[in-house]
Order: C-alpha cells, then structure tokens, then sequence
C-alpha cells in the first residue's frame, strides 16, 4: 500500500486526461465538460480547482470546483462538484481531506463561502459544512440539500 497524496491537478497537469476520464466514469458527466474546466484551471483563467487523492499513480478520489453544479441557486457560487472517493477507499478520510483542501486553497485566493449540493445528511458537516437551503437541481423533480462554507 503506497501513502495516499493529495494534489491538486496544476501541480501534476498531465493527469488532467486521466482525471477527466475518472470523473466521467464516476459521474456519467460528458468527459469534454470536465477538460474544458480542468483547462480553465490550468490555464489560469480561474481559481476554481481540481483536486485529486492519488494511491501511487491510481485516483482513488477526487472533487473539483465549478461556477454551478446543475442548480437553479446561480446566485450562490462556487460549489465543490463530482465528489467521488473509490468504495475500497471510503472511511479513511479521504474525502474529508479533499474538502478541507478545497476551501483552504479557495480562502488563500480570497474566496469564501462555497457551496455543494448532495442528497447526504450528517457527512459534510463533519467538516465544518452547514445546510444552507433547499435547491432545485436541473432536470430533478425533487428538491436538494445545498450546503454552505463559510
């Protein structure tokens, strides 16, 4: 077992094809959506991140950071996206650390709060994420949770 290394994917930029794939894999989003981001991110043209949980050379998590994760909320901005930890991999923390990750490299940029959408109760607060309100997600006919980091 290698140690677990957190990234994020500037600091190794020739993941961005794998990366782009995993996320697609994981969450059926079409795998160009993600490399248009991911190239925003690495050109510099945002802030809004991605960042990786890597076992040797494997991803084994993962999140990035987008304007609007499909929400009708476009007032509330930015939000985590495409938050994924390997099922072998859950219950080690590694998505907890991911996040904590996220908002420390967001505040060093100057931006706070963030938000996230999930169906999950009880998970992120764990890390200092508070419910914020109800959001319609695009194309969803029941409503979801949206969180808030201040």
């Amino acid at each position: 077992m290698n140690e677990l290394k957190y990234i994020t994917l500037r600091e190794n930029p020739e993941l961005m094809d794998c990366a782009a794939s995993w996320f697609n894999s994981k969450w059926g989003v079409p795998k160009e959506a993600y490399l248009e981001c991911m190239e925003d991110y690495l050109s510099g043209k945002t802030e809004l991140g991605w960042y990786l949980c890597l076992d040797g050379e494997q991803i084994v998590g993962g999140m990035g950071v987008i304007e609007n994760d499909f929400h009708d909320r476009k007032d509330l901005s930015p939000n985590v996206c495409a938050v994924y930890t390997e099922e072998s991999y859950r219950k080690q923390g590694i998505a907890g650390a991911l996040l904590n990750m996220v908002v420390d490299d967001l505040k060093s940029k100057g931006i706070s709060p963030v938000y996230l959408v999930t169906d999950h109760t009880g998970f992120y607060e764990r890390y200092g994420w508070e419910f914020f309100c109800m959001a319609q997600g695009d194309g969803e006919p029941e409503m979801t949770r949206l969180y808030i980091h201040r």
